[in-house]
């Protein structure tokens, strides 16, 4: 018995040992945030009313525009990362529930014919009918793809990959570098800007960017949530001739609405905290928060008062939604959840 109270303690001392380590950043930049920057600069100091006196000049100078521009990346980091999580969301649940509900079949040789058609395409185009770059992938992947469904409809010797591997494939787009697939979507817009079709420090193209970003994710956590729908529901619903877009819309995400939250959070928070993209697809006009705080220090030096308020700042709002949505899903207020 001793024993066991002596575990249950270590455990506990353990856990408390942890909080502070977690706690304690938060701490110090919530401390920093509210000092003058003589407090900052006169030494360490912890305890605000006993150590210092806090104090909001940071806050107003930065609601005020006096250290950039900073509620207008406020404004575009949420309307992009909502944008970009509800389209990654949405896309991802329709692809997660194909993959499991459906059973698809890709001949390999299919998927070996698209790429020769398309890369063989856009030289074919670029280099010698003399089309602009984006003209040429455009018109190079409309003629591979029918190239390789035809291909896969043949009964052609070769290994076929199932369900799994399509899965596979989605999330192992998140295995490469993210300087690798940033740097390529950041040629393809410079070129497509050349074209008249605006992306670079554009909505639509930093929409788009992350919709691609988090899409993989989605695919591969939303594909669990469909798993553990009982598939007798929507049978039942298919002797009714209730066509498969309804069943999907109306009976089926109502029941994994539980699990579409916690995907929305993890993503959105993947995505307002998402750096390298913003870096290289914007310039001024819709440059993200984490762009902006980087620059705070770069551009004033080591003002550790201001990039603390800015931290802050950007901290708060997913702390609010992450409470906000996870209590609806701990209180029961979201129907239809799987029993």
């Amino acid at each position: 018995m001793t024993d066991g109270r002596s575990l249950k303690l270590l455990a506990a001392l353990a856990c408390l040992v942890w909080a502070l380590f977690v706690i304690a950043p938060f701490w110090w930049v919530g401390v920093t945030a509210f000092k003058a920057p003589t407090d900052v600069n006169g030494g360490p100091t912890y305890l605000p009313w006993i150590d210092f006196s806090p104090t909001l000049a940071t806050f107003r100078d930065i609601v005020a525009g006096r250290r950039g521009d900073f509620l207008r990346a406020f404004w575009n980091s949420s309307a992009i990362a909502v944008s970009a999580t509800f389209l990654s969301v949405l896309l991802g649940s329709m692809a997660a529930y194909a993959l499991v509900r459906f059973t698809f079949r890709i001949r390999l040789v299919s998927g070996l014919v698209f790429a020769v058609a398309a890369i063989g395409g856009f030289l074919l185009f670029n280099k010698v009918a003399g089309f602009a770059t984006p003209q040429a992938l455009g018109l190079s992947l409309a003629a591979a793809l029918p190239a390789s469904l035809l291909i896969n409809r043949l009964p052609l010797p070769g290994p076929v990959l199932g369900n799994s591997d399509i899965s596979f494939w989605f999330i192992s787009q998140r295995m490469f570098p993210p300087i690798v697939s940033a740097f390529a979507l950041f040629l393809f817009y410079a070129e497509l800007n050349k074209q008249g079709v605006r992306l670079l420090d554009n909505y639509w193209g930093m929409v788009l960017a992350y919709t691609a970003f988090g899409l993989p994710l989605a695919v591969w956590l939303m594909a669990d949530f469909f798993r553990a729908v009982p598939v007798e529901v929507e049978e039942a619903a298919l002797v009714d001739n209730v066509p498969h877009l309804r069943i999907f819309f109306e009976i089926v995400m109502p029941m994994v609405r539980p699990g579409t939250l916690a995907t929305f959070m993890i993503i959105l928070a993947f995505i307002w905290n998402e750096f390298l993209f913003a870096l290289l697809l914007t310039t001024s006009r819709w440059q993200t928060l984490p762009v902006v705080l980087a620059g705070q220090n770069s551009s004033r030096g080591d003002e550790w008062w201001a990039i603390s308020a800015a931290t802050m700042i950007s901290i708060v709002p997913m702390l609010v939604v992450a409470a906000l949505l996870g209590r609806m899903m701990r209180s029961g207020l979201l129907t239809g959840s799987i029993k």
